[in-house]
Protein backbone atom coordinates (compact mmCIF):
# COMPACT_ATOMS: atom_id res chain seq x y z
CA UNK A 1 0.00 0.00 0.00
CA UNK A 2 2.57 2.29 0.50
CA UNK A 3 3.57 1.87 -2.81
CA UNK A 4 0.40 3.54 -4.02
CA UNK A 5 1.41 6.90 -1.76
CA UNK A 6 5.04 6.69 -2.12
CA UNK A 7 5.17 8.56 -5.74
CA UNK A 8 6.27 11.19 -8.00
CA UNK A 9 2.85 12.40 -10.05
CA UNK A 10 3.67 15.00 -13.31
CA UNK A 11 -0.17 15.15 -14.28
CA UNK A 12 -0.03 15.71 -18.21
CA UNK A 13 -2.57 17.84 -20.13
CA UNK A 14 -3.28 20.44 -22.32
CA UNK A 15 -3.16 23.80 -20.17
CA UNK A 16 -6.92 25.03 -20.33
CA UNK A 17 -7.88 28.47 -21.55
CA UNK A 18 -8.71 29.70 -18.11
CA UNK A 19 -5.77 28.62 -17.05
CA UNK A 20 -3.47 30.77 -19.05
CA UNK A 21 -5.94 33.57 -19.21
CA UNK A 22 -5.15 33.44 -15.35
CA UNK A 23 -1.71 33.11 -15.29
CA UNK A 24 -1.85 36.67 -17.55
CA UNK A 25 -4.13 38.19 -15.02
CA UNK A 26 -2.41 37.45 -12.23
CA UNK A 27 1.12 38.29 -14.17
CA UNK A 28 -0.04 41.93 -14.66
CA UNK A 29 -2.39 42.75 -11.68
CA UNK A 30 -1.42 40.61 -8.39
CA UNK A 31 2.59 39.84 -9.06
CA UNK A 32 3.01 44.20 -9.41
CA UNK A 33 1.07 45.11 -6.24
CA UNK A 34 2.34 42.36 -4.17
CA UNK A 35 5.93 43.90 -5.74
CA UNK A 36 4.50 47.75 -4.62
CA UNK A 37 3.15 46.95 -1.34
CA UNK A 38 5.38 44.33 0.01
CA UNK A 39 8.33 46.63 1.42
CA UNK A 40 7.33 47.68 4.72
CA UNK A 41 4.53 47.40 7.89
CA UNK A 42 2.05 49.99 6.09
CA UNK A 43 1.77 48.32 2.92
CA UNK A 44 1.23 44.83 4.62
CA UNK A 45 -1.83 46.72 6.64
CA UNK A 46 -2.96 48.50 3.37
CA UNK A 47 -2.51 44.29 1.87
CA UNK A 48 -4.22 43.07 4.65
CA UNK A 49 -7.36 45.67 4.77
CA UNK A 50 -7.62 44.66 0.99
CA UNK A 51 -7.97 41.38 1.71
CA UNK A 52 -10.64 41.85 4.52
CA UNK A 53 -13.24 43.72 2.17
CA UNK A 54 -12.94 40.78 0.00
CA UNK A 55 -13.68 38.86 3.05
CA UNK A 56 -16.98 40.53 2.87
CA UNK A 57 -18.60 39.88 -0.17
CA UNK A 58 -20.87 36.96 0.10
CA UNK A 59 -19.19 33.91 -1.22
CA UNK A 60 -20.96 31.39 -3.24
CA UNK A 61 -20.96 27.82 -1.91
CA UNK A 62 -23.11 25.50 -2.97
CA UNK A 63 -26.51 25.12 -1.30
CA UNK A 64 -25.09 21.31 0.65
CA UNK A 65 -22.31 23.06 2.06
CA UNK A 66 -22.81 24.60 5.84
CA UNK A 67 -20.55 26.90 7.90
CA UNK A 68 -20.47 26.90 11.90
CA UNK A 69 -18.05 28.93 13.77
CA UNK A 70 -15.68 27.88 16.18
CA UNK A 71 -13.51 29.56 19.35
CA UNK A 72 -10.88 28.12 20.93
CA UNK A 73 -8.76 30.02 24.08
CA UNK A 74 -6.62 31.99 21.58
CA UNK A 75 -8.13 32.16 18.11
CA UNK A 76 -11.42 31.02 16.21
CA UNK A 77 -12.01 28.87 13.22
CA UNK A 78 -15.34 27.68 11.57
CA UNK A 79 -16.08 23.91 10.97
CA UNK A 80 -16.85 23.48 6.80
CA UNK A 81 -19.45 20.51 5.71
CA UNK A 82 -19.37 19.49 2.21
CA UNK A 83 -22.68 17.75 2.67
CA UNK A 84 -24.75 15.79 4.71
CA UNK A 85 -23.09 12.69 4.29
CA UNK A 86 -19.88 13.42 6.13
CA UNK A 87 -18.21 11.21 8.96
CA UNK A 88 -18.65 12.94 11.86
CA UNK A 89 -15.91 10.57 13.37
CA UNK A 90 -13.06 12.04 11.31
CA UNK A 91 -12.19 15.50 10.49
CA UNK A 92 -9.49 17.53 8.86
CA UNK A 93 -8.01 20.25 10.54
CA UNK A 94 -7.10 23.03 8.19
CA UNK A 95 -4.70 25.61 8.02
CA UNK A 96 -4.67 28.68 5.57
CA UNK A 97 -2.12 30.10 3.52
CA UNK A 98 -1.49 33.91 3.14
CA UNK A 99 2.12 34.34 4.00
CA UNK A 100 0.89 34.11 7.66
CA UNK A 101 -0.33 37.74 7.66
CA UNK A 102 -3.50 37.91 5.11
CA UNK A 103 -6.37 35.33 4.63
CA UNK A 104 -8.25 33.65 6.97
CA UNK A 105 -10.52 30.06 7.10
CA UNK A 106 -13.57 32.46 5.22
CA UNK A 107 -10.93 33.26 2.31
CA UNK A 108 -10.37 29.58 1.41
CA UNK A 109 -13.93 28.18 1.29
CA UNK A 110 -13.15 27.45 -2.33
CA UNK A 111 -10.81 24.57 -0.82
CA UNK A 112 -12.51 23.68 2.32
CA UNK A 113 -15.73 22.52 1.38
CA UNK A 114 -14.21 20.63 -1.11
CA UNK A 115 -11.65 18.75 0.87
CA UNK A 116 -14.72 18.05 2.69
CA UNK A 117 -16.36 16.67 0.35
CA UNK A 118 -13.81 14.30 -0.81
CA UNK A 119 -12.70 13.62 2.32
CA UNK A 120 -15.98 13.01 3.76
CA UNK A 121 -15.50 14.33 6.79
CA UNK A 122 -16.00 18.09 8.40
CA UNK A 123 -12.82 20.10 7.87
CA UNK A 124 -11.87 22.66 10.62
CA UNK A 125 -10.17 25.70 9.52
CA UNK A 126 -8.28 27.54 12.16
CA UNK A 127 -7.86 31.44 12.34
CA UNK A 128 -4.68 30.95 13.85
CA UNK A 129 -2.61 33.92 15.05
CA UNK A 130 -0.53 36.14 12.20
CA UNK A 131 1.76 39.01 11.90
CA UNK A 132 2.80 41.97 11.98
CA UNK A 133 1.25 41.83 15.26
CA UNK A 134 2.05 37.87 16.16
CA UNK A 135 4.88 35.31 15.49
CA UNK A 136 5.47 32.19 13.99
CA UNK A 137 5.35 30.74 17.46
CA UNK A 138 1.95 32.14 18.39
CA UNK A 139 0.28 30.97 15.16
CA UNK A 140 1.92 27.12 16.02
CA UNK A 141 0.82 27.43 19.19
CA UNK A 142 -2.80 28.19 17.92
CA UNK A 143 -2.53 24.98 15.49
CA UNK A 144 -1.04 22.32 18.67
CA UNK A 145 -4.02 24.08 20.27
CA UNK A 146 -6.55 23.30 17.77
CA UNK A 147 -5.44 19.39 17.58
CA UNK A 148 -6.13 19.03 20.94
CA UNK A 149 -9.18 20.27 20.71
CA UNK A 150 -10.05 17.76 18.45
CA UNK A 151 -8.33 15.45 20.46
CA UNK A 152 -10.17 16.23 23.57
CA UNK A 153 -13.52 15.99 21.44
CA UNK A 154 -12.72 12.53 21.13
CA UNK A 155 -11.03 12.18 17.82
CA UNK A 156 -8.69 9.59 17.00
CA UNK A 157 -5.37 10.60 15.70
CA UNK A 158 -5.47 8.11 12.89
CA UNK A 159 -8.73 9.93 12.00
CA UNK A 160 -7.58 13.42 12.10
CA UNK A 161 -6.04 14.51 8.69
CA UNK A 162 -4.05 17.50 8.20
CA UNK A 163 -3.80 20.22 5.33
CA UNK A 164 -2.77 23.50 4.69
CA UNK A 165 -1.36 25.59 1.76
CA UNK A 166 1.86 28.06 1.34
CA UNK A 167 2.19 29.80 4.83
CA UNK A 168 -0.76 26.95 5.84
CA UNK A 169 1.64 24.30 4.66
CA UNK A 170 4.61 25.62 6.29
CA UNK A 171 2.62 25.74 9.38
CA UNK A 172 1.04 21.90 9.02
CA UNK A 173 4.90 20.94 8.18
CA UNK A 174 6.16 22.73 11.48
CA UNK A 175 2.97 21.20 14.00
CA UNK A 176 3.65 17.45 13.09
CA UNK A 177 7.73 17.81 13.60
CA UNK A 178 6.63 19.68 17.04
CA UNK A 179 3.96 16.77 17.55
CA UNK A 180 6.39 14.45 17.25
CA UNK A 181 9.65 15.99 18.86
CA UNK A 182 7.09 16.48 21.90
CA UNK A 183 6.34 12.60 22.01
CA UNK A 184 2.66 13.18 21.39
CA UNK A 185 -0.03 11.34 18.90
CA UNK A 186 0.64 12.40 15.39
CA UNK A 187 -2.81 12.12 12.63
CA UNK A 188 -3.24 10.18 9.89
CA UNK A 189 -1.56 12.18 7.02
CA UNK A 190 -0.74 15.73 5.87
CA UNK A 191 -1.85 17.49 2.64
CA UNK A 192 0.61 20.53 1.99
CA UNK A 193 -0.20 22.43 -1.19
CA UNK A 194 2.33 25.02 -2.13
CA UNK A 195 3.88 24.88 0.91
CA UNK A 196 6.57 27.73 1.81
CA UNK A 197 8.82 25.67 3.98
CA UNK A 198 12.49 27.28 3.42
CA UNK A 199 12.57 30.79 5.24
CA UNK A 200 16.14 30.74 5.40
CA UNK A 201 18.42 33.75 4.38
CA UNK A 202 19.18 31.65 0.85
CA UNK A 203 17.83 34.10 -1.84
CA UNK A 204 15.08 32.48 -4.46
CA UNK A 205 16.76 32.06 -8.17
CA UNK A 206 14.21 29.12 -9.38
CA UNK A 207 11.25 30.26 -11.61
CA UNK A 208 11.91 34.22 -10.26
CA UNK A 209 10.39 34.99 -14.01
CA UNK A 210 8.10 32.30 -14.62
CA UNK A 211 5.84 32.39 -11.87
CA UNK A 212 3.22 34.19 -12.36
CA UNK A 213 1.88 35.55 -8.86
CA UNK A 214 4.96 35.31 -6.24
CA UNK A 215 7.90 38.22 -6.43
CA UNK A 216 10.73 36.20 -5.45
CA UNK A 217 12.59 39.51 -3.65
CA UNK A 218 9.46 40.17 -1.46
CA UNK A 219 8.76 36.53 -0.39
CA UNK A 220 12.65 36.71 0.73
CA UNK A 221 11.01 39.70 2.49
CA UNK A 222 8.84 38.22 4.19
CA UNK A 223 10.84 35.58 5.50
CA UNK A 224 13.25 37.61 6.88
CA UNK A 225 10.97 39.57 8.87
CA UNK A 226 8.88 36.49 10.05
CA UNK A 227 13.06 35.28 11.24
CA UNK A 228 14.26 37.94 12.55
CA UNK A 229 15.83 36.92 15.94
CA UNK A 230 15.11 33.26 15.22
CA UNK A 231 17.26 30.43 14.29
CA UNK A 232 15.88 30.56 10.53
CA UNK A 233 17.28 27.08 9.77
CA UNK A 234 15.35 26.05 12.87
CA UNK A 235 13.07 23.30 11.25
CA UNK A 236 9.62 24.79 13.18
CA UNK A 237 10.93 28.03 11.27
CA UNK A 238 12.11 26.19 8.22
CA UNK A 239 10.59 23.04 8.16
CA UNK A 240 12.37 22.34 4.87
CA UNK A 241 15.46 21.27 7.23
CA UNK A 242 13.96 19.12 9.61
CA UNK A 243 14.49 15.20 9.94
CA UNK A 244 10.94 13.78 9.15
CA UNK A 245 11.82 10.28 10.74
CA UNK A 246 8.12 9.12 12.36
CA UNK A 247 6.14 11.42 10.49
CA UNK A 248 3.19 10.33 8.89
CA UNK A 249 2.39 10.06 4.88
CA UNK A 250 2.30 13.51 3.10
CA UNK A 251 0.69 14.64 -0.15
CA UNK A 252 3.24 17.60 -1.64
CA UNK A 253 1.11 19.42 -4.29
CA UNK A 254 2.98 22.20 -6.64
CA UNK A 255 2.54 24.06 -9.59
CA UNK A 256 5.83 23.81 -12.16
CA UNK A 257 6.77 27.85 -12.34
CA UNK A 258 6.10 28.45 -8.95
CA UNK A 259 9.11 30.06 -7.38
CA UNK A 260 8.21 27.84 -4.16
CA UNK A 261 8.35 24.50 -6.36
CA UNK A 262 11.60 23.15 -4.68
CA UNK A 263 10.34 24.02 -1.30
CA UNK A 264 7.61 21.33 -1.93
CA UNK A 265 10.10 19.23 -3.50
CA UNK A 266 12.74 19.36 -1.15
CA UNK A 267 11.04 18.47 1.45
CA UNK A 268 9.56 15.36 -0.12
CA UNK A 269 12.95 14.27 -0.87
CA UNK A 270 14.25 15.19 2.83
CA UNK A 271 10.95 12.75 4.12
CA UNK A 272 11.44 9.96 2.09
CA UNK A 273 15.11 10.16 3.07
CA UNK A 274 13.75 9.38 6.92
CA UNK A 275 11.44 6.93 5.36
CA UNK A 276 8.15 8.29 5.04
CA UNK A 277 5.63 7.73 2.26
CA UNK A 278 5.58 10.77 0.55
CA UNK A 279 2.63 11.51 -2.83
CA UNK A 280 4.66 14.42 -4.57
CA UNK A 281 2.72 16.25 -7.72
CA UNK A 282 4.10 18.94 -9.88
CA UNK A 283 1.27 20.66 -12.01
CA UNK A 284 2.48 21.97 -15.38
CA UNK A 285 2.13 25.84 -15.84
CA UNK A 286 0.24 25.57 -12.32
CA UNK A 287 0.08 28.79 -10.38
CA UNK A 288 0.76 28.96 -6.25
CA UNK A 289 -2.09 27.32 -4.63
CA UNK A 290 -4.26 27.10 -8.13
CA UNK A 291 -6.56 24.80 -6.00
CA UNK A 292 -8.11 27.61 -4.55
CA UNK A 293 -9.16 28.42 -8.19
CA UNK A 294 -11.38 25.48 -8.48
CA UNK A 295 -14.20 27.75 -9.32
CA UNK A 296 -13.02 28.43 -12.63
CA UNK A 297 -9.80 26.20 -13.54
CA UNK A 298 -10.47 23.01 -14.44
CA UNK A 299 -7.23 21.68 -13.16
CA UNK A 300 -7.67 22.94 -10.06
CA UNK A 301 -10.78 20.64 -9.36
CA UNK A 302 -9.02 17.89 -10.84
CA UNK A 303 -6.56 18.04 -8.33
CA UNK A 304 -9.44 17.44 -5.65
CA UNK A 305 -9.87 13.76 -7.06
CA UNK A 306 -6.23 13.19 -6.69
CA UNK A 307 -6.05 14.61 -3.20
CA UNK A 308 -8.99 11.56 -2.76
CA UNK A 309 -7.19 9.15 -4.15
CA UNK A 310 -4.62 9.96 -1.72
CA UNK A 311 -7.13 9.74 1.22
CA UNK A 312 -8.23 6.47 0.42
CA UNK A 313 -4.64 5.40 0.36
CA UNK A 314 -4.09 6.48 3.65
CA UNK A 315 -7.39 5.19 5.40
CA UNK A 316 -6.30 1.34 3.43
CA UNK A 317 -2.99 1.61 4.74
CA UNK A 318 -4.18 2.26 8.35
CA UNK A 319 -6.54 -0.45 8.43
CA UNK A 320 -3.96 -2.86 7.58
CA UNK A 321 -2.36 -4.76 11.00
CA UNK A 322 0.59 -3.04 12.49
CA UNK A 323 0.39 0.18 10.39
CA UNK A 324 -1.62 2.16 12.69
CA UNK A 325 1.04 3.13 14.74
CA UNK A 326 4.16 3.42 12.16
Amino acid sequence: MSDEIDTDIHPEYPVSWQAAALNGVLRGTMKPISTILLRNTTGMAVASRLICLGERVPGILPKHVTIRQERFESCAGEWVRGGDDVDESKVLLYFHGGAYFICSAATHRPITWRLSAVAKRPVLAIDYRQGPIHTLAHSLTDALEAYQFLLDRGHAPKDILFAGDSAGGHLALATLLSLRDQGRPLPAAAICMSPWTDLSDVRRRVNCWADPLLPAGRVDWLARRWTDGLDCRDPLVSPVFGDYTGIPPLMIVTGSTEILRDDGRRVALSARENGVPVTYEEWNRMPHVFAILADVVPEARLVFQHISRFIGAVEARSAQPGQEAA
